[in-house]
This record gives structure tokens, sequence and C-alpha cells, in this order.
């Protein structure tokens, strides 16, 4: 069988973008809302709507809780976007944020049954932490979850913990690109080392972007016993170490990974860091050649890559 050439993957990879823009405009979107309860004539809406509906008001009225009883209200899930952080892309705003939270309601309904709303918020540039925190506050009354998404650094970090914190929200707050990933990798990784029989307070990890989602990953592992101590983490300047000019700044996140991390002060690129690493997580923009099989070669035996 023929290998296949980087410049066929590279084509391949362009193929569903194509498709996107003409099955976007074709079906005008991919969602819609569709009645679950039976309508046989104009009279059922007594029912469902006025004068029938004030019953179950006046119950919840009486005991809020029943709001999971009468409405949909605990399989609704908000999907919550400034548009400053999406995919790939960027700080692209609220109106070109939205074909993404659409396809996550998607996922939601498909996968899982879950009715998810995408709710874009803008205008562009408008969203500081504290707006996004008190807007999810203000919706949920009418959701049951609230999936964060696409949210540029560090203010989702403070968004997420803020509203996890928060004593008057009750419904449960999630950040996908922090804690899906963190989860998924957690995961993987516990199972990679039990096949490889390497404890996970012995081994030496690299991760490649200090983005969202690496930075839930380390937080989540050393929750779980994982020595980050270490670890080294790159970014787009090279390897971050405690004395990195630019990471004097103490209101700079990555001033507290520099300082818990790379304790031998290592300097230099993601080739360098790998020598020896038992474990790689790269996150970062995917562009070809990023990670190169002769720097996986300085790796140790049995490593692991998650990229």
């Amino acid at each position: 069988m023929d290998k296949t050439t980087k410049e066929e993957l590279i084509e391949r990879a362009k193929i569903p973008a194509k498709k996107a823009l003409k099955m976007h405009p074709f079906y005008s979107g991919k969602l819609q809302v569709m009645p679950k309860c039976r309508i046989e004539s104009h009279e059922d809406f007594g029912i469902w709507y006025s004068p029938g509906v004030a019953a179950p008001s006046k119950e919840i009225a009486k005991n809020r809780e029943r709001v999971y009883t009468y409405t949909s209200k605990w399989n609704y899930v908000a999907v919550v976007s400034d548009g400053s952080r999406v995919l790939g892309l960027g700080d692209i705003g609220p109106e070109a944020s939205l074909p993404v939270m659409e396809g996550k309601a998607l996922l939601y309904k498909y996968l899982g049954g879950v009715d998810a709303f995408p709710l874009s918020i803008g205008p562009k540039d408008c969203c500081s932490a504290k707006q996004i925190i008190d807007f999810v506050k203000l919706i949920q009354p009418t959701f049951g979850g609230i999936n964060l998404e696409d949210i540029a650094k560090p203010k989702c970090f403070e968004v997420l913990d803020t509203l996890r914190r928060d004593p008057e929200v009750d419904i449960p707050v999630w950040h996908d690109d922090q804690q899906g990933t963190a989860t998924v990798t957690l995961a993987g990784l516990t199972n990679a080392l039990k096949i490889v029989g390497k404890k996970k307070g012995e081994i030496k990890m690299v991760f490649n972007g200090v983005g969202a989602a690496n930075y839930a990953i380390a937080r989540l592992l050393r929750e779980d016993g994982f020595n980050l101590k270490k670890s080294v983490f790159i970014d787009s300047k090279g390897i971050l170490y405690k004395d990195r000019s630019d990471l004097e700044n103490s209101n700079n996140y990555k001033h507290d990974i520099a300082k818990m991390s790379n304790p031998e002060g290592l300097e230099g690129e993601l080739e360098d860091a790998l020598l020896g690493a038992d474990v790689l997580v790269s996150l970062s923009i995917p562009v070809p050649d990023l990670i190169k099989k002769e720097w996986i070669s300085k790796m140790t035996d049995d490593a692991i890559v998650f990229a």
C-alpha cells in the first residue's frame, strides 16, 4: 500500500471546509425548535399556553424546584460564548462564532438527546469576565446547565472559577475547552501509563501550548497526584522558566506555571524539552511538522504522545 504524502493529507483536511460552505447555506443553519407535546387541534393550545399554562406556573411559584417537573429546564443547556477565542480562529466575534456554537448544540442533541441553545453574546470586544458572569447568572432560571465555549484566556479562567464558587449559581457550569479536554486527557493518560508500566508521580511531562486546555489539564493532573515539578511547559516564545523576563508579572497566569514547573530552569524550544520526556501533551495551533519524528525519538522508551 502506498504511503499517503503530507501534501495529500493537507488536501484531504480541506474537504470538510469546502463542504461546509455549501451545506450551511443550503440548510440556513443546522438547528430548529420542534414541539414534543401532542397538538391535534387549536384547542390543545389552551393546555400548553393560555389559560391552562397558568396552573403549572402557580405550582412552580409555590416550589421553585417544580420547574424541573413542569418544564424542559432539566434538559436545557446554554452554550455561551463571546467569540473571543474560537477554535484555531482566534478573536472573531460573536456572529462569526455562531456556526461553532450551533455545531456544539448539534452534538448535544444528536449524541446525548440534550436540547442545547447557542448563545453568542456581544458585540465584539464588549464582554469582560464580569459581564459574562453576570449574563450567565441572569439566564440560569431557564437552563439546567451552562456550557462555556471559546472564551479567551485568562478571562475564561476567572469566569469558570467565579461561577463555580458563587453560591447564587445553583446549576452546573462547564467550560468544555478546559474541563472537557482535561477529563479525556486524564482518562487516556491514566490508562496509557498502566499499559507502559509507569507511575504518574515519577514521569516527566511536556505541555506544548499554554492555553486554556493545557492549563486545565495541568490543574486536573496535579489534583490527581501527577508531579508537575517534573513537567515543562512551552508557549510561542519557548520553554517557560521562572526567570524568563516576560513572566515576571505575578498577574500573568503563566507566572504561576513557570514557578511550579521546570525546576532545573531548562531553556529552549519543544525539541529541547522532549529530551528524556515520558509524556507529551501538545495543544497548540495545528500545522504540518509542528512535532518532528526525530524529536519524539529523544523521548524515553514507551513514550506517550497526545497531539
